[in-house]
């Protein structure tokens, strides 16, 4: 195995962050891990040497590293509480309040795909045959495009759809052999997968109606999560809702959006 120097890995840290936002200061291990076959591929013999080269590389060299030092773990109906308020709460005020008919839901770092499916099929199942009447629109948006690829494809294992409602799996997929399930075009139309990243400028001004930011600040350092919620609480509608993981929190002394219950915050 290649080991990663105290300067390299400090050279790392600092690129990722500044690049990415991405904070690896106490994933040494894991970066040493995940990349050192990678470099022993390349005929390489140092971290420095590979850094210098994703410094003059292309934009697929980028984003394998960025795969290889992030987790996209997902599945359909993940922390089933967010989408039963999406159901219960949001949608109802919606429904009353919302008069041009056009809901825009962002779903930020969407990883493969789960999460903005699972959002338009509960769209779907509670606006039923009115759903017609609404202009719906999610965005969906990740730093990786491996990632971006599989959410596009809309196939999945059996077992990623474990949580679903049967009825679901019944109405919203189509079942290509035992083991794999594609998504239906009537609920893939919804959505619009884009790659994005979080440091980069938001140009959007109050235009979403509800923003998933689930599970992806554990990768930020405290001054980056800061800048970031800023930048979406700026994106997000007045009487807008933020969902973030339930294991995340904001701090509301720095923050502008209200704290609502766990992992739920709105913007007045």
């Amino acid at each position: 195995m290649i080991r990663l120097t105290d300067s390299e890995f400090l050279e790392f840290v600092k690129y990722m962050h500044d690049n990415y936002g991405i904070d690896l200061s106490k994933k040494r291990i894991l970066i040493e891990g995940r990349l050192s076959g990678l470099l022993d591929k390349k005929g390489m013999s140092s971290f420095s040497q590979y850094l210098d080269s994703i410094k003059n590389n292309s934009k697929d060299e980028i984003t394998m590293l960025v795969n290889k030092l992030t987790t996209n773990y997902t599945y359909f109906y993940r922390e089933e509480s967010h989408f039963d308020y999406l159901r219960e709460v949001i949608l109802p005020i919606q429904e009353k309040e919302n008069k041009t008919r056009t809901l825009n839901i962002w779903s930020a770092g969407c990883s493969s795909g789960e999460e903005p499916y699972t959002i338009a099929m509960v769209l779907d199942d509670y606006f039923k045959f009115k759903i017609s009447q609404w202009d719906i629109r999610i965005t969906a948006g990740d730093i990786s495009e491996k990632v971006l690829s599989k959410a596009r494809k809309g196939i999945y294992p059996k077992d990623s759809l474990g949580k679903l409602p049967d009825s679901y799996k019944k109405r919203y997929f189509k079942m290509i052999d035992s083991n794999e399930y594609e998504v239906i075009p009537e609920i893939k139309k919804y959505i619009t997968f884009k790659a994005f990243n979080l440091m980069d400028s938001i140009l959007e001004r109050s235009i979403y109606d509800v923003v998933f930011l689930r599970n992806v600040m554990i990768y930020f350092n405290s001054e980056t999560k800061r800048n970031i919620i800023n930048k979406i609480y700026d994106a997000t509608k007045p009487g807008g809702y933020l969902l973030i993981g339930h294991a995340e929190a904001l701090q509301r002394d720095k923050s502008k959006y209200i704290y609502i219950k766990p992992a739920v915050y709105k913007k007045e």
